[in-house]
């Protein structure tokens, strides 16, 4: 069977190329899939697959029914683009001004579709039923909840996943036991002090230098009062506030991000924020009002999975091929909100080029994925499937 799939997955990739250039061009912003979400449908439709459209706002469904087994086997692609202008002198670059693929999400949906093509060719079907998850606003964290409110995961016994890589080369697989990405929660703060006038700061309450004391002590408070070896990630993204240049501002607005990697210290946050902001406001007279919004968990891969997936990568593309991942990353994914329902794992993809001294990373204008690795996703992906109901069923 691997022998068939490798012809399979040979056969289809100048297509899996068109679709991939096709999506590349034409990006959309979370929650706004829509000509995605029709491309997708038409595609796994063609290939004789139940489809599902308008699932999760803008999500879509497709599923490859098994023959006797009443599982189902989930797999995950997102759909949706950045807001970036794309950099990149590319003859499929975007059409889209201001938007582009940034994160390898039209790769990931191109792998998931490849994957389907593959799966629907075999010479017999599989025991059980394939579900293909390709979901909006991943971006946003919002879509994975959305696709489990509309009821996608309703059934399935696992998951697999995947997001490229720039920092492995095309060709390879990056595999990742037990804890691969970390908690993301939002933080608002807002500061009140007291309006006066600029020649008189005596007479107010300066929102924005007791803003300024609250961002550096938060920062040189993470490493001095939290576990060194359980990170803790705060950053303040927006700042907001203040009305005129001679006027002492009286209300500061702080936006940010926490990730953590470790559940016991993600727990305790929100009060250790909310003590050391009012501890910087209390001496000067002012008042803080703190929003702490929990995000999306850490991706814990599964280890059974994970070892199947890793058996799977190591058969089909070589021992060469496949690397393990020492570090988990402080980016975070919402294909965590899945692994509340079933277990799961997610691999990494290589997308890197070997010839070039620079891979630009994730969410940088300049972004670039060598399609060679595509390929090499299909493959992984499928086969890995497969295994999965011919060595449980």
């Amino acid at each position: 069977m691997l022998r068939q799939i490798h012809a399979l997955v040979e056969d289809l990739t100048p297509r899996l190329l068109d679709i991939r250039r096709h999506l590349h061009s034409h990006p959309e912003l979370s929650g706004q899939e829509y000509k995605t979400a029709a491309y997708v449908s038409g595609v796994l439709s063609s290939c004789g697959l139940e489809v599902q459209e308008l699932v999760g706002k803008t999500g879509v469904i497709g599923e490859l029914r098994g023959s006797h087994d009443t599982r189902i086997l989930g797999i995950r692609a997102d759909m949706d683009g950045l807001p970036l202008t794309e950099r990149v002198n590319l003859a499929f670059a975007s059409t889209q001004p201001g938007l582009m693929h940034a994160c390898g999400h039209d790769v990931h949906t191109t792998v998931a579709m490849g994957t389907a093509m593959v799966l629907a060719q075999l010479a017999s079907p599989l025991p059980g039923t394939t579900r293909f998850l390709f979901q909006p606003a991943e971006e946003t964290a919002q879509g994975a909840r959305w696709m489990i409110e509309a009821g996608a995961m309703a059934g399935v016994s696992a998951m697999l996943g995947l997001h490229v890589y720039p920092n492995l080369a095309a060709g390879a697989i990056g595999i990742r036991y037990g804890v691969l990405t970390a908690a993301a929660d939002d933080l608002d703060i807002t500061i009140i002090g007291e309006a006066g006038h600029g020649a008189r700061p005596h007479e107010a309450i300066d929102a924005i230098w007791i803003a300024a004391q609250v961002v550096t002590t938060l920062q040189q408070a993470i490493s001095r009062t939290q576990n060194p070896l359980h990170p803790v990630v705060l950053t303040i993204g927006q700042i907001g506030g203040g009305r005129a240049a001679n006027v002492i501002a009286e209300r500061v607005t702080l936006s940010g991000t926490v990730r953590s990697l470790h559940p016991d210290s993600r727990k305790h946050l929100p009060e250790w924020i909310e003590k050391i902001v009012a501890a910087v406001c209390q001496p000067y007279g002012a008042r803080c009002e703190i929003r702490y919004r929990r995000g999306v968990p850490s991706v814990v891969n599964d280890l059974a999975l994970t070892e199947l997936t890793s058996r799977c990568a190591r058969e089909a593309l070589g021992e060469t091929h496949l690397q393990l991942i020492d570090e988990p990353s402080l980016g975070s994914e919402d294909f965590s909100l899945y692994l509340e329902h079933a277990p799961g794992t997610m691999f990494r993809l290589g997308v890197g080029f070997t010839d070039r001294a620079t891979n630009y990373p994730l969410h940088h204008p300049k972004f670039e994925v060598n399609e060679a690795a595509i390929a090499t996703g299909v493959m992984t992906m499928a086969y890995s499937a497969y295994r999965y109901w011919h060595t449980s069923a």
